[in-house]
């Protein structure tokens, strides 16, 4: 019979609508039925995409006798962490703080007023290596319950407390970049030259010059930290900062972590070499990424960034768009093997004879060496990743075209991953502004249409009256769940990008409303930001963290949402609140600069003025397109590009503007000064260029 998951919109809590585990959604009638039956809340926090998450709950959650007994001693709580961030942050944190490690699946024990006493992540069915099964974690917890009582509530009375003074102030307890206190009062500081310097010295400290990336197994795209490297070089000339983005977005290209037949990164490698994969893939992982190599290739022109960067368009629209216009949040690692059993990678792996049955003999030799396939395997029993192991060309290009079509229709015959349609605001807002500018970058419109779709259903969807967002939908209903930090700023990023790449001003008007919100609902009284609205449901602490993850966070996406915004409207208070909100990055980031790259990233912008160009014209003549285009591929950070005919009023940045002696113009402006304009796309360049 299925339990209290059955109506949820959550893919990841649908997948336990049938286990005989008596699960309950995150609300507060839960706790209460914990309270009314005096026996502890397991707290079981997963995703859909997420591959050990499957593995436990098959192992113990699909299991009768384990489920009998939780039913009988606790009330089970089922979280999807991407619908809830905040509460997968709140008791993430108590993890790690307790572990030293956190990951998901995420297992939490709270008392009946949700307070956090045990912690640990994946546990087997028996004990294995040194870790107790799940059973005898339930027993353990079961009577400590019924036996130390006192003792339990002093553990979880004293974990909440020390969450409690975790709370992150710009102007106390921190020091500043310069070693010395903040004085009491004063407004936090953006970071300058020296401290971007410092960061780019830790960067290269933790360089990994022989495979790129940063940093040892398992290795991450490291998406944020390259934006910082790209923005860093095109202010400063640093070459050293040019080539760690080289050299890792070749690595990850060639490596089995990237799609060699579809397109489209998987989330990690669990190797140093990023040869073999962690196969789930991510909306925000590639989208980022996407964005990423399109900056590469306009920064230095590179043949392999735009076809990565195409490549990852196409996967994205193609594999995770969904029917309503947006896009799905990610596929999963596992899938078929063809016998019916789940296993991880099944749907990617090869081995040499499967070359052989597609492709014939001699093709199947050559794809084989082309692609690093070996008779030993890569992966698992035999099977391997593809690769691009070599720097030479084994396939001229038309003969591996064919291959690559051969072998990939063969793939399509494979049962597919499971895709979680379930559409998040914020990674929406990050596919929006990769997909507008490596349209507008490639001539591609139907990439530029397909972001302006998934624009269009945030705001019908997920967007209220009062400009507030839903975290989530699904088959084009919202979910129940309101939007955190970073949906607001990661949509409004999508939408200034919108404006800049389409000239439609009313994305602007959309991502203002937005960031009214959140400098209304979400900065604290010393100008940082809460991960959550003020009027959101109260947990145990208020959730804050200026440091990215696998996106950036939503404190620092903000800071660079308000800034462009500003750059738009010559709003004040929008830049003011950007600056005094990067003080964070002053103090993280010569310290952890992986850390908080966005951060950096957005001080670069800041530095650089952000540059504005205005381009004014009729919108079809061949001048204004060259000029907008021009100032399209600009790599000056942060740049905000507005075009319209003569006198529009679609931005605030367009005002005024008038033709040059009747002809397309465009305007250059920097802090509060504009230069002359021009009609010539050669003195536009020049002049974005210029590093001053």
């Amino acid at each position: 019979m299925p339990n209290r998951l059955a109506h949820e919109t959550s893919p990841y809590l649908l997948q336990h609508a049938g286990n005989p585990v008596d699960w309950w959604p995150w609300s507060p009638e839960a706790f209460e039925e914990a309270r009314r039956r005096d026996v502890p809340v397991l707290l079981s926090v997963g995703y859909s995409s997420c591959h050990w998450c499957h593995v436990m709950a098959h192992e113990s959650f699909e299991d009768d006798d384990t489920a009998a007994f939780l039913n009988e001693h606790f009330v089970a709580v089922k979280v999807d962490r991407e619908e809830r961030p905040d509460v997968d942050a709140v008791y993430m944190e108590a993890v790690q703080a307790a572990t030293g490690h956190a990951g998901w699946p995420m297992t939490v024990f709270l008392t009946p007023g949700a307070e956090p006493f045990y912690f640990g992540t994946y546990f087997p069915p028996e004990p294995r290596h040194g870790t107790a099964s799940f059973p005898q974690v339930l027993e353990g917890v079961r009577a400590a319950w019924a036996d130390r009582r006192e003792e339990v509530g002093e553990v979880a009375g004293r974990i909440v407390r020390d969450l409690s003074e975790r709370t992150l102030t710009l102007s106390l307890a921190e020091e500043d970049a310069d070693g010395e206190d903040e004085e009491a009062g004063s407004v936090p500081r953006p970071p300058g030259p020296e401290e971007l310097h410092q960061a780019l010295m830790g960067l290269t400290r933790d360089f990994d010059a022989v495979r790129g990336g940063f940093g040892g197994a398992p290795k991450f795209p490291p998406s944020m930290t390259l934006e910082f490297l790209l923005r860093h070089h095109a202010r400063t000339g640093s070459e050293a900062a040019l080539q760690m983005v080289e050299a890792t977005c070749e690595a990850m290209a060639r490596g089995g972590i990237y799609d060699q037949l579809g397109g489209g990164f998987a989330r990690y490698a669990v190797d140093a070499t990023w040869t073999v994969p962690h196969f789930e893939k991510m909306l925000y992982d590639n989208a980022l990424l996407c964005r990423v190599y399109a900056h590469l290739w306009r920064a230095t022109g590179s043949g392999l960034a735009r076809r990565v960067a195409l490549e990852t368009a196409d996967f994205m629209v193609r594999e995770m768009r969904t029917d309503q216009g947006g896009f799905a949040s990610a596929l999963d690692a596992d899938s078929d093997d063809g016998t019916g059993a789940h296993a991880e990678g099944a749907f990617y792996v090869w081995t040499p004879a499967r070359l052989r049955e597609v492709l014939g003999e001699e093709d199947g030799e050559l794809a084989a060496a082309h692609f690093g396939v070996t008779k030993e395997g890569t992966f698992e029993e035999g099977a391997s990743v593809l690769q691009l192991p070599n720097t030479e060309v084994l396939l001229e290009a038309g003969r591996l075209a064919a291959v690559r079509r051969k072998l990939l229709a063969a793939r399509e015959t494979r049962p597919r991953p499971g895709r979680d349609d379930k559409i998040v605001a914020a990674w929406n807002g990050l596919a929006i502004a990769a997909l507008a500018e490596t349209g507008a970058y490639f001539d591609r419109p139907d990439l530029v249409q397909a972001a302006t779709d998934a624009a269009d259903l945030l705001v019908r969807t997920h967007m209220d009256w009062h400009a507030r967002l839903f975290r989530t939908s699904l088959d084009g209903v919202a979910g129940a769940h309101a939007g955190v930090l970073e949906d607001y700023a990661d949509v409004a990023e999508g939408f200034l990008t919108l404006t800049a790449v389409t000239g439609e001003g009313v994305w602007a008007d959309f991502a203002g409303l937005l960031l009214d919100s959140v400098l209304a609902h979400f900065r604290g009284e010393d100008g940082g930001f809460f991960d959550t609205a003020d009027d959101a449901e109260a947990l145990i602490r208020r959730p804050q963290d200026p440091t990215d993850t696998a996106t950036p966070s939503g404190w620092t996406a903000a800071c660079g949402a308000l800034l462009t915004y500003a750059a738009y409207t010559g709003s004040a208070p929008h830049r003011e609140a950007a600056e005094r909100a990067l003080g964070v990055v002053r103090v993280l980031g010569p310290k952890a600069p992986r850390f908080i790259s966005w951060g950096l990233a957005t001080a670069e912008a800041l530095l650089d003025g952000p540059r504005e160009v205005a381009v004014v014209g009729p919108q079809d003549h061949p001048a204004t397109l060259a000029l907008h285009r021009t100032a399209l591929l600009s790599t000056a950070p942060g740049l905000a590009v507005a075009v319209g005919e003569a006198g529009s009023e679609e931005v605030p940045l367009l005002s005024g503007r008038s033709l040059l002696d009747g002809r397309p113009a465009a305007y250059v402006c920097r802090d509060f000064t504009c230069r002359r304009p021009t009609d010539d796309p050669a003195v536009l360049a020049a002049s974005l260029a210029a590093r001053e």
